[in-house]
């Protein structure tokens, strides 16, 4: 997960972050959404899946193709790797699990991972909330050394030892900055709060309520026949894996449309769920970078309107046109 510049800081594995609200000025003149998506098409990129849902419906539009083997055309339904929207589900099960006093966000990282912890800087200083903000000062696994996106990456204790007896980057809470390794640690502290899995509770709490039948946690529970193929470098990275926490999910543009308009708007988060999520988030959106695979969602309340973006491709001119793409569909809903 590299970065869309300015628009939503896509750092690393399945990257992302709060984004700013109000993307950079869209780069592509246009009067509808229609238009703009043939612009971006036209500027490179093989293909382009946008979910729209204005508060009052829904829909994916798609253009370009989904295979450069066979030139399939892009569809609605395909499936994509999301990366680090992958995040926001486990954010969600971390605020239904606080809610549930099944853990607190001020609990530390030594109360729950004593293992991980004896190996961590700070860790009896760093908390869950922390965690989920990213302002831990935990190191980024694929910064380190040897760590490269050419290959799967399926072992999270390999991952772990590249940043274990390492200096934190700052003490808790002293400052921002995105990490993959807060986001394996809180799948690790969800699983031991639970006693099982937390692909399982995302499973039985989100996905199956909100009626999220194409999504499924990791590559391996999908035929990927059904997956769009993603590109990096000139070669089709597709079914390269990548099981890591917070960078998992396979899901389509309306899946994850769906999600994000209970999230922000609909029943997923009781009142008190959602007074936790808005103590530690200040809005609803994430981003992804996966070899091949680029996304964004996010809710903008100003116009009540959610939008999902999903490209497959990544590098060359590619996160440009991406971030062009999205800003330029928002100014045409927002009617600038």
């Amino acid at each position: 997960m590299l970065s869309w510049l300015c628009l939503i800081l896509l750092v690393a594995c399945g990257g992302g972050s709060s984004a700013p609200d109000t993307p950079a000025t869209g780069g592509i003149e246009a009067a509808t959404v229609d238009e703009v998506l043939v612009t971006g098409v036209r500027q490179g990129v093989d293909a382009i899946w946008l979910y729209v849902d204005d508060g009052i419906s829904g829909s994916t539009k798609v253009l370009g193709q989904s295979s450069r083997a066979t030139l399939a055309p892009a569809r609605p339904n395909d499936l994509f790797k999301i990366a680090s929207i992958s995040k926001l589900f486990i954010a969600v099960a971390t605020i239904k699990l606080a809610d549930a006093s099944m853990l607190t966000l001020d609990d530390t990282l030594a109360f729950w991972l004593p293992t991980e912890a004896a190996r961590i800087d700070n860790a009896d200083q760093i908390t869950v909330r922390h965690l989920l903000q990213h302002r831990s000062g935990v190191p980024d696994f694929d910064s380190q050394p040897g760590f490269s996106w050419r290959r799967d990456h399926t072992d999270e204790d390999l991952l772990l030892d590249t940043i274990y007896d390492m200096a934190a980057d700052f003490q808790p809470d002293a400052q921002y900055a995105y990490s993959n390794t807060n986001y394996l640690l809180l799948g690790r502290i969800l699983n031991a709060a639970l006693g099982y899995h937390h692909h399982y509770f995302v499973q039985n709490a989100i996905l199956s309520p909100l009626g999220m039948n194409a999504t499924v946690s990791v590559l391996a529970d999908v035929d990927v026949a059904l997956l769009a193929r993603g590109y990096w470098e000139g070669v089709d990275r597709t079914e390269q894996d990548y099981t890591i926490p917070g960078g998992s999910m396979v899901s389509t543009a309306s899946d994850v449309g769906v999600f994000m308009r209970s999230l922000a708007r609909g029943s997923l988060l009781s009142d008190r769920e959602r007074d936790l999520y808005e103590s530690v988030f200040s809005g609803y959106a994430h981003s992804g970078w996966l070899p091949g695979f680029q996304s964004v969602a996010r809710y903008y309340a100003d116009i009540d309107t959610v939008i999902v973006q999903f490209i497959n491709m990544t590098g060359g001119n590619s996160e440009q046109v991406a971030q062009d793409v999205h800003a330029s569909v928002l100014e045409v809903l927002r009617g600038s």
